[in-house]
């Protein structure tokens, strides 16, 4: 049987030419709605979800890891994702640090980021420029050393012996200097 197509210019028109037609072969109608259903796309039903798991880092290589899986020594092959940073992976690796790892199904695995489960004993901060800012006041301390920075401009420098050095000039301003 052959399939009846209607041009519309508006749902009235649509209703007109759907009285209109009825008559003629009421079957034609019912297989075109078919068809158009049957061409329409269906979503597909979307995959199981991927888990985050923690691995230890085996080897680092150049364009991929290898890990074990936690609780298991069973080396294995894993991708890096491209926003986690190779020099920290590189840095965990050195201090045996967790990373997480995002498996789906069969898929290789993927190093999303890395796990911190214990306070550093060295933090290390390298940049092209660093800035720390506060509201209130910044405190550097260690031992019996401390330099303090305070909103009001306030500046405290501490110590069991201070110098300066300068290879150029050395300039000391203030409205009074009190040596000693």
């Amino acid at each position: 049987m052959g399939t009846q197509h209607l041009e519309v210019d508006s749902f009235a028109s649509l209703e007109d030419a759907s009285l209109e037609d009825a008559s003629a072969a009421p079957d034609d109608k019912t297989t075109a709605l078919d068809e158009v259903a049957l061409a329409t796309p269906r979503r597909e039903e979307p995959g199981p979800l991927p888990t985050v798991c923690s691995a230890r880092l085996v080897k680092v290589g150049p364009l991929d890891v290898t890990i074990a899986w936690r609780g298991s020594e069973e080396p294995q092959r894993a991708l890096v994702a491209s926003e986690v940073d190779r020099e920290l992976l590189l840095e965990a690796f050195a201090a045996h640090t967790s990373v997480l790892v995002e498996r789906a199904g069969n898929e290789v695995p993927i190093v999303i980021g890395l796990l911190q489960t214990r306070r550093p004993r060295e933090v290390l901060v390298s940049g092209e420029r660093i800035e720390i800012r506060a509201d209130r006041e910044i405190l550097l301390r260690t031992g019996r050393a401390a330099l303090r920075l305070r909103d009001d401009g306030e500046i405290e420098l501490v110590g069991t012996r201070v110098s300066a050095v300068s290879r150029g000039l050395f300039r000391l301003v203030g409205r009074m200097l009190r040596l000693n």
